[in-house]
């Protein structure tokens, strides 16, 4: 079995007792949503984000935060003793010192997966890291800070999610898959928007046109609503 190795520019490996990171919440759950939906999965919630798209849920994540030591951090992680782990926000990546942190935890040896908006450069997440690349629908406001680069970057162990406001949204996004063949990238998840799309309809549309995506529904709402640290 080939081992990946860190490709992170040696830039980026800042000591761990000094390199910080602003977080919002460090909590253990069950994963809500991609490929591993229902895992034990330990979640580090980064502070602020440079998009406002108009579903957002985690508006809290914003603002504030507490600066916290990378090695802090994976000592927090450590205390769960959970094999996955993700690190969300906000959006991660607007922190450099994100990439050091992923790569910290691969190395570790935990599976490690990065939740990102897809408006920031994820060329520099470390190999090992399986990265859950948003684009952005119309119906976010958002969609203009898509970085469509990033899709050159992926492989079969990342994914990219659409989240669907109505059915503007779901034709664009077909359309969009069709023109970049994004299937033949990486696994295509489509989730519908919180109080904006039933989960029923966003199906029926899936198998009249026969995509080949994944229905994601957000597991931690189906259980805890959207009571933060879930």
């Amino acid at each position: 079995m080939a081992i990946i190795q860190s490709t992170a520019p040696r830039a980026h490996r800042l000591p761990l007792q000094t390199a910080t990171l602003r977080v919002t919440e460090i909590f253990h759950s069950l994963q809500g949503e991609t490929s591993r939906i229902g895992l034990p999965t330990v979640f580090v919630r980064l502070t602020g984000c440079p998009l406002r798209c108009g579903y957002c849920d985690t508006a809290y994540a914003f603002h504030g935060g507490t600066s916290l030591t990378l090695e802090h951090v994976l000592c927090e992680v450590a205390r769960y003793q959970t094999h996955y782990v993700t690190v969300t926000g906000g959006e991660p990546l607007a922190q450099k010192n994100c990439v050091s942190l992923l790569r910290a935890l691969a190395d570790r040896a935990y599976s490690v997966s990065l939740e990102t908006s897809g408006a920031l450069d994820v060329s520099v997440v470390d190999a090992r890291v399986s990265r859950i690349v948003d684009i952005k629908t119309p119906g976010s406001g958002e969609a203009h800070k898509n970085r469509w680069e990033n899709l050159a970057h992926l492989n079969g162990r990342d994914e990219i999610k659409f989240v669907i406001c109505d059915e503007r949204d779901y034709t664009w996004a077909k359309e969009i898959m069709a023109e970049r063949s994004l299937d033949r990238i990486c696994p295509v998840l489509l989730s519908p928007s919180h109080g904006q799309l039933s989960a029923s309809t966003l199906a029926e549309w899936i198998l009249r046109d026969r995509l080949p995506v994944r229905l994601q529904l957000q597991l931690h709402k189906v259980l805890w609503g959207n009571e933060p640290g879930r």
